[in-house]
């Protein structure tokens, strides 16, 4: 698959099949993410895979739970974020065979200096965002699905997500992607802005 083709056929994916996805494949997924670019070289970005039945029951509860606190911030009706309950919890929305999370290491830095603690965090984000990129379009060549999840970072949900992954206060969660193979026929979806409305030309 050419690199526009994966490009075009990426979206966000939320149901997938109850089918595995092997080793070898996160091992594929993982090597294309770390081939990103990384600022100053560092690298301080681990990877951590919940695979078993237990560890993504309690990933897909802090989802459940993420997306429960994001709709009700936007201040949609209950009756709306029940039915929300209901896509996750009875027809599987988000219920994936893995879930990768990635972080940064806050302590991994090449700038010394309080006044550099800023920009040194965005640049740590940005480098796991280019990761992760990676790892959702080589998603895509294997005929996988998969999707960004942002609602994991609400206060108080990050910090279990980190303690189910063993980390402590040092890291901080970038994203959380699950992933797995399409229930249905992917249909990516069109932008709502053109090239002409984004890109400005001095």
């Amino acid at each position: 698959m050419e690199l526009d083709e994966a490009i075009s056929k990426r979206t966000s994916v939320r149901y997938f099949r109850d089918e595995p996805v092997s080793e070898e494949t996160i091992w594929e997924l993982t090597g294309v993410a770390i081939r990103a670019p990384t600022a100053s070289g560092l690298e301080n970005w681990p990877f951590v895979l919940f695979q078993s039945g237990e560890a993504r029951r309690k990933v897909f509860d802090l989802i459940a739970e993420g997306m429960v606190e994001y709709y009700r911030a936007v201040d949609l009706p209950e009756e709306k974020i029940g039915k929300l309950r209901n896509r996750m919890y009875t027809e599987g929305m988000y219920r994936a065979p893995v879930y990768i999370a990635v972080f940064i290491d806050r302590r991994v830095r090449f700038l010394k200096g309080r006044e550099f603690d800023e920009v040194e965090f965005i640049w740590s984000v940005e480098s796991a965002a280019m990761a992760i990129e990676n790892l959702m379009l080589k998603a895509v060549e294997l005929g996988l699905g998969a999707v960004y999840i942002g609602v994991t970072n609400f206060r108080g949900i990050e910090e279990k997500v980190r303690g189910l992954a063993g980390l402590d206060e040092n890291y901080y969660l970038v994203g959380l992607i699950p992933i797995g193979y399409p229930r249905w026929d992917v249909k990516p979806r069109k932008r709502r802005k053109g090239i002409e409305e984004v890109l400005r030309v001095l």
